[in-house]
């Protein structure tokens, strides 16, 4: 099957073929974190999706070249320095520090450079790609000294989003960062130094200032991949204003198409509300790990359903991650046990390869990831099935395993030993079951009680009893 992807920009689903026919190189540029704040799992949702498309490209063999930007200097940080008192950098350092450690928790893969837009470099190519957008015609400098885009000398601007300039009427210009299309205009590539920017500025032709937020990902993107890029990600907040505007300034400089697919992660909502501080419905990482949740966890949650429907986060569907998992696991258990028997029986029902193609091709259907994972599930159900009915021989077992080995390098959510459960708890459970087994059940319901004291919980199935990290209310 093909791998086709919906293209934001046509609003089509496209069969992707990348710029590099004669290669298997694929560049991909995503939208980072904007350093001001700790990043949400609103966040996050759009970072599992970005790593899910990694992982599912370098497994149909293509060989990805991936930047993901880190925005430290724009309105917010700037603000968020002031009220902290603290330099600009020092004020990013600390969030910068935080994304890489929950992207680690939530094992997503490194992209191959982080650029941040302060770096001495990309300003440079910020400074150059306005010049030329300048020189133009496509650019000015206003008499407030910063430095505009010309949106109306741009045809294609506004097809990303389809929006109708004609009908918009777009009038004086915009300074911030963010807007929406009730206030669209000229927008900021420049803007000149003033007093709540502190000692926030750089030098340029136009006089002391600093970049606008969209000319930093149009400098970045183009000088690690080039002037034309196969695959743009990011959030459905970053079409407009945003990827808009990357658009129009990179094709005004190169003249060449920037991008081949854009592809935009739909929203997350918690419990069926836009996440906001001021209802009490916003969450972090750490959030959701103190309520004792795990990093995989908290990945199959974000992950589970497609990038481009709405992902509703509840406590309850935290819950049903874990039980997903825990699925996952007994079943792993199960098929290594068969895996090991020395049974010389065989089976047709079973074998792995009338199936194997069922996860593939829902990923190749636009990262279909519910799909792949109804196929992962009824693949359980199936070899759980053979496996009661002592109908799955070793051999069998064995390939299923090396199928979920292949996979899990696209979910990468087996259990790693930082899930390991402690000696402790151990050897609790252990003197539970022999506590079963003797029928001292009063004994057996003590020692679950000591077991869920140390956070963890104990199910009893029908292959014995399980142990898990227990959830905090």
């Amino acid at each position: 099957m093909a791998l086709r992807l919906f293209n934001t920009y046509s609003r089509e689903l496209e069969e992707f073929a990348p710029r590099d026919s004669a290669g298997r190189k694929i560049d991909i540029y995503t939208c980072g974190p904007t350093v001001y704040s700790r990043a949400h799992i609103g966040n996050f949702r759009a970072y599992i999706f970005e790593d899910l498309l990694q992982r599912h490209l370098e497994l149909r063999g293509y060989q990805v070249h991936r930047v993901m930007n880190i925005t430290d200097v724009d309105d917010k940080t700037i603000r968020g320095a002031r009220e902290a008192g603290v330099p600009l950098q020092k004020f990013t350092r600390q969030f910068k520090d935080s994304f890489f450690e929950d992207a680690e928790t939530l094992r997503i893969k490194r992209a191959d450079e982080y650029p941040a837009a302060t770096d001495q470099r990309y300003i440079d190519k910020m400074i150059e790609m306005i010049g030329a957008l300048i020189s133009k015609g496509l650019a000015y400098q206003a008499d407030d000294k910063s430095v505009y885009y010309r949106i109306n000398k741009f045809p294609n601007y506004g097809k990303l989003a389809h929006i109708d300039l004609a009908e918009l009427k777009p009038s004086g210009r915009v300074k911030h960062d963010e807007y929406d299309k009730e206030h669209i205009g000229d927008f900021a590539l420049w803007k000149a130094w003033d007093e709540e920017d502190g000692d926030v500025k750089w030098d340029s032709p136009w006089g002391p200032g600093r970049p606008g937020w969209h000319i930093e990902c149009s400098a970045m993107a183009t000088a690690l991949l080039g002037e034309q890029i196969d695959i743009h990600c990011g959030g459905v907040d970053n079409i407009f204003p945003h990827h808009e505007a990357e658009i129009a300034q990179s094709e005004g400089v190169t003249g060449k198409k920037f991008v081949r697919i854009w592809l935009h992660c739909a929203h997350l909502l918690v419990d069926g509300q836009k996440m906001s501080k001021s209802l009490g419905n916003f969450y972090t990482i750490p959030d959701v790990l103190e309520k004792g949740y795990t990093g995989r966890e908290i990945r199959y949650a974000l992950m589970r359903v497609h990038y481009r429907t709405q992902l509703n986060f509840t406590w309850d569907g935290m819950k049903e991650a874990r039980e997903s998992l825990e699925r996952i696991d007994d079943w792993l258990i199960r098929l290594r046990a068969t895996a090991e028997e020395n049974a010389e029986r065989r089976t047709s029902n079973t074998e792995r390869s009338t199936l194997d193609s069922g996860f593939d091709d829902a990923l190749d259907d636009d990262l279909n990831i519910s799909a792949a994972l109804g196929f992962l599930f009824e693949t359980i159900r199936e070899t759980n099935r053979a496996m009661d009915s002592d109908e799955l021989d070793p051999d069998v077992a064995k390939s299923w395993l090396s199928w979920w080995e292949r996979i899990n390098n696209v979910l990468d959510l087996e259990e790693e030993s930082a899930d390991v459960i402690p000696r402790e708890v151990s050897q609790l459970a252990e003197e539970r079951e022999r506590a079963r087994a003797e029928k001292n059940f009063g004994r057996s319901d003590e020692l679950r009680d000591k077991i869920a004291a140390l956070g963890w919980e104990v199910r009893d199935t029908k292959d014995g009893q399980k142990i898990a990290k227990r959830a905090r209310s």
